[in-house]
């Protein structure tokens, strides 16, 4: 599983380039969430799944699952869809498959099949989280004042700045002490 993840890291950039030309106008639709700051959180996201397939997966989890939330967060600041936010995250699936075929395919079938299958569940859960992140985010902005739609909910800039930070820093964290 270590050629997996080292795979990985080396696929990351042209995967996240990948990513933001799929993601298109989508990149652009809300003018407070600058591009780098998506682009910052698909390289953060692409990270964390790295490790989920390493030694430190178990350590890793938590840190997945806030990464996805705070994905879906940005994404209702963003003004996509909820069906855009797994839209989004299913991509990265897709963007996995075709660039670990050639590896896996390598790979004796039982390790190859483990590997699909894990990074599939933590797909799948982290899609769950995000959908959680953004119906929370949304719940957030709407009914914020005794169920009066409030201006002032939403996410702002300098807020997701912070919280993508702070997830960043929970990673460093973790694989400090590898």
């Amino acid at each position: 599983m270590v050629t997996v993840s080292r795979a990985l890291t080396e696929m990351r950039k042209p995967m996240v380039a990948q990513w933001v030309d799929w993601l298109g106008d989508r990149m652009t639709s809300a003018p407070h969430v600058p591009r780098p700051t998506v682009e910052r959180e698909l390289h953060l996201l692409i990270d964390v799944l790295i490790e989920t397939v390493g030694p430190m997966r178990r350590e890793i989890r938590e840190i997945w699952f806030h990464a996805c939330e705070h994905f879906g967060r940005v994404a209702a600041a963003r003004g996509l869809a909820a069906g855009e936010v797994v839209e989004e995250i299913q991509f990265l699936r897709e963007l996995l498959t075709r660039n670990l075929a050639p590896i896996l395919a390598g790979m004796r079938p039982r390790q190859a099949m483990a590997i699909i299958l894990r990074l599939n569940s933590v797909l799948d859960k982290g899609i769950a989280v995000a959908v959680v992140g953004y119906t929370d985010a949304l719940v957030a902005t709407l009914f914020t004042q005794n169920g009066v739609p409030s201006s002032d909910g939403d996410l702002d800039h300098s807020d997701i700045e912070r919280q993508l930070h702070a997830v960043e820093a929970e990673l460093a964290a973790v694989l400090k002490h590898r």
